[in-house]
């Protein structure tokens, strides 16, 4: 049953707050990456390009952590616990277009990097929230 996320941790989300994205590799061995993410309302959204590690390793159902620690304090801090519920191609290049409007202010991704556009696919990653721990001093 997915749990909802504190109001006083919801300035994590609604800023652009880089987040650490935990997953596990086929020997077990957690794997982190930062990355970008957004929160639907029910889902923690995250997006990648399909042939990544983190692609490799969220199948729907696989367990993810994700930690969120604000940049001007950080005892201000929020880790999600949770699993892959949803993975999709479709809508995935707006869903990347979206975020890199709320962290770099473009509205396209691929204009940092003309050379990708077209040559990746992108892949939105749909995680329920199970468990939240948060600390705020």
């Amino acid at each position: 049953m997915a749990v909802a996320i504190p109001n006083s941790h919801h300035d994590l989300i609604d800023k652009p707050v880089a987040i650490a994205l935990v997953t596990m590799m086929p020997d077990g061995q957690p794997q982190a990456t930062p990355v970008w993410f957004d929160y639907d309302g029910e889902y923690i959204r995250v997006n990648t390009a399909r042939g990544r590690q983190k692609d490799k390793n969220m199948a729907v159902g696989s367990p993810v952590t994700l930690l969120a620690i604000a940049p001007d304090n950080m005892y201000h801090w929020m880790e999600i616990r949770g699993r892959v519920a949803v993975e999709t191609e479709e809508g995935a290049l707006e869903h990347i277009n979206a975020l890199s409007a709320k962290y770099r202010g473009v509205t396209d991704y691929y204009s940092r990097n003309e050379a990708m556009r077209g040559k990746e696919t992108r892949v939105t990653y749909k995680i329920e929230v199970l468990k939240v721990n948060t600390s705020h001093a």
